[in-house]
């Protein structure tokens, strides 16, 4: 057996291997990065990173649950800050995921994802199982605001979340990343404080 296949059956198992998760994963990210999501496809990853389609499959079971995980890499510096004010937690965490869109390929991954989701089964499961888990983080800030006695304890920290996700994505999938710090506020202002007068 030469170094080559050696190294490819080291990577085979149930539990990953690091660096030939690492390895999966850089190559995700130069494929998607080379020929876009039209392009990205699990057999260009496995002939990118010397894998197996079978190794990748068992790590990631679907194109979708890869590209969630790239796209988490790529999604640097999101804010969940704690400052004691709901309003400028929320304006915080939007601020650094609208740049994290806009400055990063982040953004163009999870339009991507969002439109493959669309019409795949896998991928709307991989990315509402994504959302679930941001919901969570998101709400937690909601969770702070209440016990502080800032929010009343009868809202719903994870309607509040979709409210702060459906902003956002609207933003994304309409090019619209580029919005003011003061039109950010009002947003958060309008979903905490409500529109009536």
């Amino acid at each position: 057996m030469n170094a080559t296949e050696e190294k490819a059956r080291r990577s085979i198992g149930a539990r990953r291997n690091p660096a030939s998760a690492e390895a999966i994963l850089d190559a995700a990210e130069a494929v998607l990065h080379e020929a876009g999501y039209s392009g990205f496809s699990i057999e260009a990853v496995a002939r990118r990173a010397r894998a197996g389609k079978p190794t990748i499959y068992r790590w990631w079971p679907s194109k979708a649950a890869l590209l969630i995980e790239v796209y988490q890499r790529q999604k640097r510096d999101i804010v969940y800050a704690d400052t004691g004010n709901i309003e400028e937690d929320l304006f915080q965490f939007l601020r650094s995921l609208f740049g994290s869109w806009r400055d990063t390929p982040a953004g163009n991954i999870f339009r991507s994802l969002i439109a493959e989701a669309q019409f795949d089964a896998a991928a709307a499961e991989a990315l509402a199982d994504y959302a679930r888990g941001r919901r969570a983080y998101t709400g937690k800030l909601v969770e702070r605001a209440i016990d502080r006695g800032e929010v009343a304890r009868g809202v719903d920290p994870s309607q509040i979340a979709d409210m702060v996700s459906s902003y956002a994505w609207t933003h994304l999938l309409t090019g619209r990343l580029d919005e003011s710090e003061d039109k950010l506020r009002a947003a958060v202002g309008a979903i905490v404080n409500g529109i009536k007068v």
